[in-house]
């Protein structure tokens, strides 16, 4: 990704965002909107994919049976709808897809536990002003009365 497309970017990620791995089991506090009113819900399910993009693109699925049909989504980690992501668990896995776990149901998707060992991505905030390389689109960014001044130099 290009330098300029990252400082960006970084201007609305989060500060610190919870380091996630497959097998974990989580809780995801999501911003819902319906008419004028707004509530929290709460998605809870084993993380089956993270999308290690950079920075705004980072992404990870979110797998749950709910009343006997397998739910997933995949949630932005610096959405502003995302209030927090709690990490409850964590599981023993051997790959980084769990996408095999759509073909298990009741006991089969039982996983080992081990212990949770949970760090945090942080994000400083850059409020870099970028500055362009020709003279003309420098003058265009700038107020009527500063160019005057710059075209007389």
């Amino acid at each position: 990704m290009s330098d300029l497309a990252q400082t960006f970017g970084n201007q609305f990620c989060k500060e610190k965002v919870p380091e996630l791995r497959s097998g974990y089991l989580v809780k995801v506090h999501q911003k819902i909107k319906e008419g004028n009113k707004e509530r929290i819900q709460v998605f809870q399910g084993t993380v089956t994919k993270t999308n290690a993009g950079h920075g705004v693109n980072d992404t990870f699925t979110v797998r749950k049976i709910s009343e006997g049909v397998g739910v997933e989504k995949i949630f932005p980690i610096h959405s502003p709808s995302i209030v927090k992501i709690e990490v409850l668990r964590a599981h023993k896995v051997r790959r980084a897809n769990l996408r095999y776990l759509r073909e298990l149901s009741g006991k089969a998707l039982r996983m080992k536990e081990i212990p949770l060992k949970l760090k945090e991505k942080f994000f400083a905030k850059q409020e870099k002003k970028v500055t362009l390389e020709t003279k003309e689109e420098v003058v265009e960014m700038v107020s009527p009365e500063v160019s005057e001044e710059v075209e007389k130099k």
